[in-house]
């Protein structure tokens, strides 16, 4: 049986397995917010019920913006083996300028690209590639 984990804020965290939310609950870490009515849990010093939900009592502080590399496997299959250049079956990448984009290509067409940037040859529109966002340094927008 698995539990889910609400951190502070009632944002799921994590989905653990009923023993490890029966100790953060019998630790204090954790209230239980919804619990299984018809399966309780026998233990040496009492019955306890079996939690379904539980909700940790401090905030756990979440990372954000985790970076996934890029790889040729990801970039052939986001473009579904198509040439950007030409729309023909494609076995290898090509970086387009700026270097962060990246997009599948076949040989005789990644040469004649020379990597030129985008507005200097033609890709096709279901293979652009995403556009980066970069955040600039504070208060420089003002």
């Amino acid at each position: 049986m698995r539990t889910l984990v609400l951190n502070a804020g009632y944002e799921p965290l994590a989905i653990v397995s009923f023993k490890r939310a029966l100790v953060l609950v019998m630790n204090d870490k954790a209230t239980v917010v919804e619990r299984v009515e018809d399966d309780p849990v026998w233990g040496t010093h009492g019955v306890y019920d079996r939690p379904a939900v539980i909700i940790l009592a401090r905030y756990v502080r979440v990372p954000t913006s985790r970076r996934v590399p890029v790889t040729r496997r990801g970039v052939l299959r986001r473009d579904n083996h198509r040439c950007g250049y030409c729309g023909k079956a494609a076995s290898t990448i090509d970086h387009v300028l700026p270097r962060s984009r990246v997009i599948c290509s076949q040989g005789v067409s990644s040469h004649h690209s020379h990597h030129r940037t985008p507005p200097t040859f033609v890709v096709r529109a279901e293979a652009k590639p995403p556009i980066r966002r970069v955040r600039g340094a504070r208060g420089a927008d003002r």
